[in-house]
């Protein structure tokens, strides 16, 4: 095995000129602003992860700062070592980027799966080597709209689509029931995300009328922390209920969430729970309460590559979520992840993480960069 000891973090902060997409009426188009993190052993190994965080008006670099205090935590370590790291990072008194943390972790991950020579889903666990996709809508323009990303997305192989819509409770509902009437959902798994904007009242309402049409599932009705709320809504309708997974993501709270009913699902994502290492925490405690961990994939390749690699190694994840337009968050890899005809993502080929970066877009697109060696450190 090549020397795995790690002397060199790079950590990229990239704006890339994409399609600028909103997924709530409130929001501007967002400025999704790509990290990347570069970890070279010894060896010769090269370990990356990448993760997006979202801003109004600019692009910003709040998780590569964070890292600029975190990165020589990695220095002449190594990725076997993955456990005892986690924990050294785990900060106790200063608040820190939650995508931080878990780019060191999914490229610590990366560089073991490689060392292995398996691909990282294989190392995870290997429970398949598919799983079936959704399609993840932006906010779009009327309710005619989501027809006709219904009828085209159905055509394109998917069979399940999550709405992303306005979070206004009257043009939610008007748009549902439209998707309904022009008979195109007929089979579909639909989903409905209105994004942490409802108060209780609206939520019972709309979870009551979606649970009536047979959705699979009612994503992030309320306010993250409003576990109160979320139990009402758990107890009272018949639809699942499940969270945004963008902030009670440590496997501590999530236990409490799952101990107390607050949902019938969990929803978090590698890139915000503290990487691989804390997703398997959560994945084992969703297990153990007989329910599922739906990841989150919003964002660019190799953020959706951890979570992906995550679901095929474990068994108790639902669907792949593929953001759409596919061209938004791809911006940077020659290796993409694409739904098929029949409706499924597969595993990428190759060892790790097994996406290839494009370097050389992502050095045009880079607004700022740190190197951490041993002489830095």
């Amino acid at each position: 095995m090549k020397d795995l000891q790690i002397d060199r973090v790079e950590v990229f902060t990239v704006g890339p000129p994409t399609q600028r997409l909103a997924w709530a009426l409130d929001m501007p188009g967002q400025y999704m602003t790509g990290t990347i993190v570069r970890v070279t052993t010894r060896g010769g190994l090269v370990g990356v992860a990448g993760a997006a965080n979202y801003s109004d008006f600019q692009f910003e670099s709040s998780v590569a700062e964070t890292l600029r205090c975190m990165a020589p935590t990695l220095i002449g370590r190594s990725p076997l070592q993955r456990e005892a790291i986690w924990h050294a990072m785990l900060s106790k008194t200063l608040p820190r980027a939650p995508q931080a943390q878990s780019l060191l972790d999914v490229a610590l991950w990366d560089l073991t799966a490689q060392a292995a020579d398996l691909p990282l889903w294989q190392l995870l666990g290997g429970a398949r080597d598919r799983i079936l996709s959704y399609a993840s809508t932006a906010l779009l323009e009327s309710p005619d709209a989501y027809v006709e990303a219904v009828v085209r997305l159905r055509e394109e192989g998917f069979r399940a689509i999550k709405f992303h819509c306005w979070c206004e409770r009257g043009r939610d509902l008007a748009m549902v029931r439209r998707v309904r009437a022009s008979g195109h959902d007929t089979g579909l798994a639909l989903m409905l995300d209105v994004e942490q904007r409802y108060e209780v009242p609206d939520a019972l309402a709309v979870g009551r009328e979606v649970g009536e049409l047979g959705y699979v599932w009612f994503e992030a009705p309320l306010d993250d922390y409003d576990l109160h709320g979320y139990r009402r809504l758990a107890r009272e309708l018949t639809v699942d209920i499940i969270p945004a997974g963008n902030s009670v993501v440590d496997h501590r709270m999530v236990a409490f969430g799952l101990d107390s009913g607050c949902w019938d699902r969990v929803r978090i994502d590698v890139m915000t729970c503290g990487g691989l290492t804390g997703a398997l925490k959560v994945m084992g405690l969703a297990a153990a309460h007989g329910t599922t961990v739906e990841l989150q994939c919003w964002g660019y390749t190799l953020a959706q590559a951890a979570n992906l690699h995550l679901m095929l190694g474990q068994p108790n994840c639902s669907y792949f979520e593929q953001p759409t337009p596919y061209e938004a968050f791809e911006y940077g890899s020659d290796t993409v992840i694409r739904t098929d005809a029949d409706g499924f993502v597969h595993a990428p080929a190759g060892t790790g993480l097994g996406i290839q970066v494009n370097w050389g877009d992502v050095e045009r697109a880079t607004l700022g960069r740190i190197d951490c060696t041993a002489a830095t450190a």
